[in-house]
């Protein structure tokens, strides 16, 4: 079993690829879907907005749901779901199409990432689970530059739609994989569904999800950020009412008053928040500052994933002796050290600079995330590991969101004190204005580099905080291990 496991792993892995490979494949193919679908800017934002919305939504109800039935048979079905949804995306004949389309993908989404996390919480032992979650963190976060490479290449090669089918035989790859080799994992059939749970869940993380995407792109005081995102707000303090007097909750709120659970799952959140805020801004700096394609964007972006790589595998071989608590204030400093040294970024610097200090993030990334993880999932119940793995996902994927929303929000004000007019619409939008005008030119990428500064001070403040936090109140090690030694039981989460 101790190789079949990581054989399982394995398959999970390259499942997972897609999802990392579609968080950023959209992007590519978006100036040829406006012209070939005829696609308005409300519609290019719901084809993103429209997995994001169903991915947040669906989160709890499918780490439940593996539970309840096992996860083998739902995340074989999610990645059947998922694979067949990239093929209808593929072939969509119109704008609505597509957004329904990619409405269904974030309903595979939802019971991927949750129940591949079960998954590895019930076959990996406490010592080996933290270099399974490396894995997995890998191999999602791979699929981030990999996604505008193959699309870009995709897109001069073929037609837009192929973009999509790059999902379709990694998908097969996997079912294929996970079939023969992820042994069937007992749910518990008679545990009974909270639908009120479920219900207010899903409509507390879509509410706020949509408010902090279109605050990112309309600003925080607009009404079609606040009025979802007060009533997303509302929801989840209904949620909480509801847990407290429930006879058979969604999820115990005993959970995190677990500290590993707790601070595990606040100090990936802070890990998650600068990872996305940096995969926000390169790409930016890297198209309208060094004028790189989609193809050259992806290659550069991919030192964070080879710092991530060699930051995991060292945590991995020093967290034996030093333990997890010292692991993530390590790469918390690392991080915050890194962004720092991007602050002096220049426009006329090279891209060997640039990369330095990103694969210092990665390696700060890989130290700190997958040990904050593994600590979350060692609080969990046998049993209810599939909800516990879904509110981790689903507390992940706002915080996520949430450093989109604020970092862009300070990388906008910082380049729009520098330029005035139709160019302050975006660096984009200033970089294509600015054509055959150098002093507008360099006045655009001055500004960018302004608010990319801005934005990078942010981000060391919250890398800061984070390791402070670590210091005080992370746990040293797992406590599944601390429970199994003394004799006590886990905490539960349903």
């Amino acid at each position: 079993m101790t190789r079949g496991r990581w054989w399982v792993l394995g398959a999970l892995a390259v499942a997972l690829l897609t999802f990392g490979l579609d968080a950023t494949i959209l992007n590519v193919a978006l100036p040829v879907l406006a012209t070939d679908l005829h696609a308005s800017t409300g519609q290019l934002q719901w084809f993103a907005n429209s997995y994001t919305l169903v991915l947040a939504a669906g989160l709890l109800p499918a780490g439940l749901l593996g539970d309840r039935f096992g996860p083998r048979r739902l995340l074989i079905g999610g990645l059947a779901l998922f694979g067949l949804a990239s093929l209808a995306c593929a072939f969509a004949g119109s704008s609505a199409m597509l957004i329904t389309a990619r409405a269904v993908l974030g309903i595979g989404a939802a019971f991927m990432v949750p129940l591949s996390n079960s998954v590895l919480t019930t076959l990996f032992p406490a010592g080996e689970r933290a270099r399974a979650i490396a894995v997995l963190t890998m191999a999602m976060a791979l699929g981030i530059p990999l996604g505008p490479v193959l699309g870009g290449w995709m897109l001069d090669t073929f037609w837009w739609g192929s973009v999509f089918l790059i999902n379709v035989p990694l998908v097969v790859l996997g079912i294929i994989a996970l079939f023969w080799l992820l042994p069937s994992i007992p749910g518990q059939p008679d545990r009974r569904i909270d639908m009120t749970g479920i219900l207010l869940s899903s409509l507390g993380l879509m509410g706020i999800t949509y408010g902090l995407v279109t605050a990112g792109d309309k600003g925080w005081g607009s009404s079609a950020a606040l009025v979802p995102a007060v009533g997303g707000f509302v929801a989840l303090v209904a949620l909480v009412m509801w847990l407290r007097r429930s006879a058979n909750p969604l999820f115990s709120l005993k959970l995190f008053a677990s500290p590993g659970f707790s601070w595990g799952v606040l100090m990936a959140t802070l890990g998650s928040f600068a990872l996305m805020g940096v995969m926000f801004v390169l790409p930016q700096y890297f198209q309208a500052v060094q004028g790189s394609d989609s193809l050259r964007t992806g290659l550069k972006l991919l030192p964070i994933v080879g710092g991530l790589l060699a930051g995991a595998q060292v945590a991995d071989r020093l967290r034996p002796a030093l333990g997890a608590k010292i692991l993530v204030a390590v790469g918390f400093a690392i991080m915050a050290a890194s962004l720092a040294v991007g602050t002096q970024t220049a426009a006329a610097d090279g891209y060997g600079f640039v990369a330095i200090w990103v694969s210092g993030i990665g390696v700060g990334i890989g130290f700190s995330l997958p040990p904050s993880m593994d600590l979350a999932m060692g609080a969990l119940e046998t049993g209810h590991t599939g909800v516990g793995s879904a509110l981790l996902q689903a507390l992940r994927q706002v915080g996520g969101t949430l450093g989109v929303a604020i970092l862009g929000t300070v990388l906008n004000s910082g380049y729009r004190a520098g330029v005035t007019g139709p160019a302050a619409d975006s660096p984009a939008a200033g970089v294509h204005i600015a054509q055959g005008d150098p002093g507008l030119l360099a006045a655009v990428r001055s500004a960018f580099m302004s608010g990319m500064a801005d934005m990078l001070w942010v981000c060391t403040g919250f890398a800061v905080v984070g390791g402070i936090l670590t210091i005080l109140f992370l746990p040293r090690r797992a406590e599944d291990v601390e429970r199994t030694e003394s004799g006590h039981e886990y905490v539960s989460v349903g």
